[in-house]
């Protein structure tokens, strides 16, 4: 296997890695504080049914916890496997949000454990749900420092290179990047936003499949009203992104815009096809990529023809910016329609149709992660670390790599098999309404 072959391999098998890692982390960066909102309201409410919400969320969530973990662990691995030469010269740098993510993880884990183990022993029910607290902080932490680290590889500083040799290395520097609020924050928006709408397109199907539950009406409308919330956040967010790119990875936001020559009043291009150099079919909104890089309609924004052809990233970055994108706008949308309708007791919210729009949004938000992942990635490219080292300088020369790449893609299919198969016997066999009678005959037990 030669050295291109080695880098295709490399980098196939990282992507592989993090687009089946991202579903298990969005999850468990989502969903602590999901179970944290639903533990608040039963209690303050006095509603037995938000207390079971998060007793029931609780016990998926530990399945896809142990997901998470195995493959987090796969990419710790490849790291240093497939990109010796990067972690040679940037280990030193980033060890420290490397190490925080993973105290972070085992404090969620160790509070976690408590939660679970000590549900019905604590008499006061506030008391208990403190516990959350600091899982939902591990949980979001865990992201905020790996995202930390993805974050320099982006706008990487901290050090300086004397003679091939890192030196005056300034670790706290390295994480605290240019790159660091927007990614950060749009990250665990992101993350928050889509267990949402997975929860929420859970609560949906129930509805479908005939189960008329008021427990479920209560879990869809919670999810729905967080998921826009965080859905309006991540708009915000994307918009001070934006304006990153725009000073510091100029060439990253003209690529993902097809934005060839450097202009005043830059129209954005949603959509649309590349025909020799030449955009067909697009939908151009005047003077909106100014605004969205600079706040202003009349700014000028640096095309692609500025920078060299071999610094420039793949074009087709493009499509994965309309797809995350259009989704953020559609959940956006119609998570509003819902809370407002829900609001005005419009008939439309209980109808077929519309719960199944619910239902399709929790898989269309997975894909909104999975395209906003490789854009950032791809987008990157051909830097893997920007300015300093480039991607086939970064990857191993092992002949061995094609191999890797299979007994991995093996180990990833028996745990989405696996997970998929314990989560729906778990509550295929534990009902909602078997639960609900399992509790009023306990309470009847001891009034007696």
């Amino acid at each position: 296997m030669g050295n291109e072959e080695s880098v295709f391999f490399s980098r196939v098998l990282t992507e592989l890695t993090l687009s089946f890692h991202i579903i298990y982390a969005t999850i468990g960066v989502g969903i602590p504080l999901m179970i944290m909102i639903a533990r608040w309201v039963g209690i303050k409410k006095q509603d037995e049914h938000y207390i079971l919400l998060a007793r029931r969320w609780t016990r998926g969530f530990v399945i896809t916890v142990a997901v998470g973990v195995v493959t987090g662990t796969a990419i710790g691995l490849q790291l240093s496997l497939l990109w010796p030469n990067f972690m040679e010269l940037a280990g030193n740098v980033i060890a420290l949000p490397l190490f925080m993510e993973t105290f972070a993880f085992f404090f969620e884990a160790i509070f976690l454990g408590i939660y679970l183990y000590t549900w019905d022993r604590f008499e006061n029910q506030k008391k208990h749900m403190l516990l959350l607290i600091p899982v939902a902080i591990g949980a979001s932490f865990s992201a905020v420092f790996i995202t930390i680290v993805n974050a320099f590889m982006n706008a990487p500083q901290g050090f300086d290179i004397v003679n091939g040799q890192l030196v005056n290395i300034n670790p706290v520097l390295a994480m605290f990047t240019p790159a660091m609020p927007t990614k950060v924050a749009h990250v665990l928006s992101t993350a928050y936003m889509t267990s949402a709408f997975v929860l929420a397109s859970i609560g949906a199907y129930r509805l479908l499949k005939g189960s008329n539950h008021v427990y479920h009406k209560k879990a869809l409308f919670l999810t729905m009203k967080i998921g826009l919330i965080f859905s309006i956040a991540t708009a915000v967010i994307g918009d001070f992104s934006g304006k990153y790119l725009a000073e510091y990875q100029p060439e990253k936001l003209a690529a993902a815009e097809w934005h060839f020559e450097t202009e005043e009043g830059a129209p954005l291009m949603l959509y649309g096809v590349l025909d020799d150099g030449e955009v067909k079919y697009a939908i151009k909104i005047p003077y909106a990529l100014s605004i969205l890089a600079h706040s202003n309609p009349n700014a000028e924004v640096i095309g692609l023809e500025e920078f060299p052809e071999d610094e420039i990233p793949p074009l087709y970055i493009h499509y994965l910016f309309d797809i995350m994108v259009t989704i953020g706008m559609w959940m956006t949308a119609l998570s509003l329609l819902y809370v407002v309708g829900t609001w005005l007791k419009m008939r439309f919210v209980s109808s077929k149709w519309f719960r199944w729009l619910v239902v399709l949004g929790g898989p269309l938000s997975m894909i909104a992660i999975e395209a906003g992942w490789w854009f950032t990635e791809v987008g990157r490219q051909p830097w893997v670390l920007r300015g300093i080292m480039r991607t086939e300088d970064a990857a191993t020369t092992s002949g061995q790599v094609d191999l890797m790449l299979l007994l991995f893609a093996g180990l990833y299919l028996v745990l989405a098999v696996g997970s998929i198969v314990v989560l729906t016997r778990m509550f295929r066999r534990n009902t909602v309404e078997q639960e609900l009678a399992d509790r009023d005959l306990e309470k009847e037990g001891d009034l007696r």
